[in-house]
Parts: C-alpha cells; sequence; structure tokens
C-alpha cells in the first residue's frame, strides 16, 4: 500500500477562495516533496484536503499537514480535512491532531463549516 503513487487533484470549491485538493493514493515519506510543491502551488483563503481516496498516511504525511496548518493559519488561511478513513482518523486521534485538524465526512461539509 505505501509504495502506490500519490496523484492529486485540484478542484475550486463552490465558495469564492476555497480549493479542494482529492488525494488518489497514500501520503507517506515517499511522496511528502512532491505533495509538498504541490502545496506550495495553492494559498487560497480555505484549502480543504479531500482524503477520501487515500488509504494511508504516515507521520511524515501527518507532519506535512501539521505544517501545512501552522503556515495557513499563520497567513490568515484556513486548511480542513475532509474524508479521513477510519486509518487515518484512528492516526489523527492517536497524536491528538484531530483536536487541530478538523475532519469533515465530505469536501461538502468542510467547505459548509466556514
Amino acid at each position: 500500500m505505501r509504495e502506490l503513487p500519490l496523484t492529486v487533484t485540484a478542484a475550486p470549491g463552490s465558495g469564492e477562495g476555497v480549493t479542494i485538493l482529492v488525494l488518489h493514493g497514500p501520503l507517506t515519506l515517499q511522496n511528502t516533496f512532491d505533495f509538498q510543491q504541490d502545496l506550495a502551488q495553492h494559498k487560497p483563503a480555505v484549502l480543504i484536503l479531500d482524503l477520501t481516496d487515500s488509504p494511508y498516511m504516515d507521520s511524515a504525511g501527518l507532519g506535512l499537514l501539521m505544517n501545512c496548518y501552522v503556515s495557513a493559519e499563520k497567513n490568515g488561511r484556513k486548511l480542513l480535512l475532509a474524508g479521513a478513513n477510519e486509518r487515518i482518523h484512528a492516526l489523527l486521534q492517536m497524536t491528538r491532531v484531530h483536536l487541530i485538524l478538523k475532519n469533515y465526512a465530505t469536501a461538502a461539509d468542510a467547505e459548509a463549516s466556514v
């Protein structure tokens, strides 16, 4: 599972200043550098990471998300997660990151929360 590639698809949200990045594949150490470059290209007011098609995340992926969250907050932007499966949600809870990074059932739910 960790060897699967990560592809990212960007889509505009229904609201102004909202971008949704849909991740297809696991977010792991092997692809965090490429994903970090993808993230650097998107600086919307609200960035939603749709994890519906992401089966797995390791600690490097989680660290990257936290760095992205800190950068967004520091610059007056928001980072929200959507569609994390049970495995990713368990990682968020185990590390208590779920208290910081909010995960919504769908990207539409995340967007509605703004």
